[in-house]
């Protein structure tokens, strides 16, 4: 597929893994594509740790869902309602973790454009997973990005020292298919905005920008 098919196709994953485990040689592909990413002053400041293990992926799996239960419990009756069916997490049934995280301290202390904007460091470890996912799309493999934890404890279960941070968990395994409609959106968590909402001309708040129909984007 073609990069804006592989946009319009591209599903967070939760309940459609086949529990195969993806091959190392797609494996090695998708992760070539994030390491491929833009990143400021070329710093490249992440890594990524592949968990396989079968015992580490069901710690982590238990860690999630008890933080899962701690974010239902704060929810409104209504809320709760419609969180309820959503299904977070695809940890063990991927069967592949990724672990993205971020050095703030590669590339030295004169780092070349982020001198005034520092966060340009974790956003280019922002780009390298999108180019991991949509490169995963693809390849006909999922990808979920697990959000429920606490980063000690993710910290702690892969050993990743102090100063790098970590990003993310994604989810990785062949997927039975990639739904037609975002999760979020089937169950009614919430819809996405039009993109006539969110371009402007020359200022924010701006409504004369002519924005045409990209619906294509989207899985028919």
């Amino acid at each position: 597929m073609d990069v804006y098919e592989s946009i319009g196709a591209r599903r967070d994953v939760r309940n459609e893994f086949t529990g195969e485990i993806v091959d190392e040689v797609r494996l090695n592909r998708v992760l070539g594509a994030a390491h491929a990413a833009p990143s400021v002053g070329n710093t490249q400041p992440w890594d990524f740790v592949v968990v396989q293990n079968p015992s580490t992926l069901a710690r982590f799996a238990g860690h999630v869902a008890e933080c899962r239960e701690d974010f239902a419990r704060t929810l409104p009756p209504d809320r709760a309602a419609t969180f309820g069916p959503i299904v977070v997490e695809g940890i063990e049934r991927s069967g592949t973790g990724v672990v993205v995280t971020f050095d703030p301290s590669r590339g030295g202390r004169h780092i070349l454009g982020r001198h005034t904007i520092d966060e340009t460091g974790r956003l280019s470890v922002g780009l390298a997973i999108e180019n991991l996912w949509l490169a995963a799309t693809a390849e006909c493999l999922g990808v979920g990005w697990v959000s429920f934890y606490r980063e000690p404890f993710l910290r702690e279960l892969v050993g990743i020292p102090a100063p790098v941070e970590v990003v993310a968990w994604l989810c990785l395994g062949p997927v039975t298919a990639l739904q037609a409609v975002p999760d979020l959106e089937r169950f009614g968590w919430r819809g996405r905005r039009p993109l006539a909402d969110v371009v402007h001309r020359e200022s924010f708040g701006s409504d004369d920008f002519p924005v045409e129909d990209r619906s294509t984007l989207r899985r028919q």
